[in-house]
């Protein structure tokens, strides 16, 4: 990808601006302690980083109300503390702490909050689609105005299942919208070499499905067309597909050497698209923000995560009787 600048939109206020900025780095900051807590050993199982994809849920959230459910896929992280939960929860939730937003039950790919409509983390590869339209059949059955996200990745998008979800979304004109996180490597091979089409989203033209391509670098972008898809599924019009174009820093887990591509790649990605950098050009380069102000953001989220990462690790272990709790409804 070249170089590109974001081009401010007017509509965008700099207190918006801000608060994208602020929450990127939330998200990049959390996950990189939480990278520091699994070399520590202090959390276990599969860890899945967001790092450098974070203008995709920033951008998405950014056009959603209250009401509006998502779901998603193990890379998790930026999606729950896009949508509001508490980093401290997250963190505890990682560490398999009773602190956890799960009580510890559910760890790094399987964390859940009804309160913000977050149905998960799953570990299955594209089992949350599926799902991700049944929460829009239950919306449209009760008849109000809400939308679901149904987040999945490049991989996931030449699962069976996606393409039955797809005609089913269709023929009830569901008020869902498929977000395909396209970040180029499904585990470790090249969209190029594993998809027969170019791009994702027009998979949805045989089933009648409208949607785009969106740079997922740029959280503008991303803002503008969740606000286009939004307004879609809002009017009744059916499901919408999203496919962000977007790149992961790290492996596709903790365990992954990432050899499948070059250190100059991923360095060009961060020093010429990355998405908090050039929302920083755009608040200093607009005089919306000194560097001072900007600073004094940084420092507020570093306390922020510190904060989450000593909550973790004082939070005790769940008690045994807790394995036999929320079993069954």
């Amino acid at each position: 990808m070249a170089a590109k600048k974001p081009q401010a939109q007017p509509n965008v206020s700099a207190e918006e601006l801000k608060s994208y900025y602020r929450d990127m780095l939330l998200i990049r900051r959390f996950e990189e302690k939480a990278g520091q807590l699994y070399g520590m050993g202090l959390i276990g199982g599969f860890c899945h980083l967001y790092i450098g994809q974070e203008a995709v849920v920033v951008g998405l959230e950014a056009a959603t109300k209250e009401g509006d459910k998502r779901i998603t896929s193990y890379r998790d992280h930026g999606h729950m503390l896009a949508c509001g939960m508490d980093p401290g929860g997250v963190m505890a939730e990682l560490t398999g702490r009773v602190g956890g937003l799960s009580k510890g039950k559910g760890g790094s790919m399987h964390m859940f909050s009804k309160e913000k409509h977050f149905y998960g983390g799953h570990g299955i590869v594209g089992a949350q689609v599926p799902l991700g339209a049944g929460l829009a059949f239950a919306d449209k059955y009760l008849g109000n105005d809400n939308v679901s996200f149904a987040y999945f990745g490049d991989g996931a998008a030449n699962q069976g299942q996606i393409y039955e979800t797809f005609n089913m979304a269709a023929l009830w004109k569901l008020p869902v919208i498929f977000v395909i996180e396209n970040n180029q490597y499904a585990m470790g091979t090249a969209q190029k070499r594993s998809t027969s089409t170019p791009d994702l989203w027009t998979r949805g033209a045989a089933f009648g499905i409208p949607g785009e391509a969106v740079d997922g670098m740029d959280v503008l972008a991303v803002k503008a067309a969740s606000e286009k898809a939004v307004a879609h599924c809002r009017a009744g019009e059916g499901p919408y597909i999203l496919e962000v174009k977007t790149y992961r820093y790290r492996g596709h887990s903790m365990s992954d050497p990432a050899k499948y591509r070059t250190r100059e790649e991923v360095q060009k990605m961060r020093e010429e698209r990355d998405c908090i950098e050039q929302v920083r050009d755009l608040l200093i380069g607009g005089k919306h923000a000194t560097e001072e102000d900007l600073k004094a953001i940084d420092k507020e989220i570093k306390e922020i995560v510190n904060k989450a990462a000593e909550y973790s690790k004082e939070s005790p272990e769940p008690p045994v009787e807790e394995l036999w709790t929320d079993i069954y409804a």
